[in-house]
């Protein structure tokens, strides 16, 4: 008898955790901070010295793509889910390798703080986006899929500076 309160707790608690963990936004969540530290690696495993490499001169320098990625991520977070509480990230000319990983790492932090106070019922919220009207989770989206979309274009110039990318951690 004892053992069935202590059953139906123990079986709240899981589905309440799964429950946690299969929301969008906390979805969204684990998988920012994975794809924080997998770009980061790869900002660390390209030498300074070639972060101004570009595999041709109508693509943007490895440096230039990873300050495109954070201006993405900061635009995209605040202008549409910022609240009055926020203050808005200054524009700052970072040069250095250590600088702009520094940056990087502010700005998606930055957008984990910003997500985290988004309500779920928010997300079906429209929003005007410059290729027409959005729902807020088609931002949340593409926060992540703009991310991807660059960083499968770094492992190009890392292989291309003969480094080998770090091993694949997106989940």
């Amino acid at each position: 008898m004892k053992k069935t309160p202590l059953l139906i707790l123990f079986i709240i608690m899981v589905n309440n955790n799964l429950s946690a963990q299969n929301d969008v936004i906390s979805a969204f969540l684990l998988k920012w901070e994975n794809s924080k530290n997998y770009l980061l690696e790869m900002a660390e495993a390209m030498p300074e010295a070639n972060y101004n490499f570009a595999p041709t001169e109508r693509q943007m320098t490895f440096k230039e793509q990873l300050l495109h990625i954070k201006g993405n991520m900061v635009s995209l977070s605040e202008n549409y889910f910022i609240t009055d509480d926020f203050k808005k990230s200054e524009k700052i000319n970072s040069t250095t390798k250590s600088e702009i990983i520094n940056e990087l790492t502010l700005a998606f932090d930055k957008v984990s703080e910003i997500i985290k106070k988004t309500k779920l019922e928010d997300l079906d919220t429209e929003v005007n986006f410059f290729a027409g009207p959005k729902s807020k989770l088609q931002i949340l989206n593409l926060l992540q899929d703009h991310v991807t979309h660059h960083r499968g274009q770094l492992i190009v110039y890392l292989n291309l500076n003969e480094i080998k990318p770090p091993k694949y951690t997106g989940w």
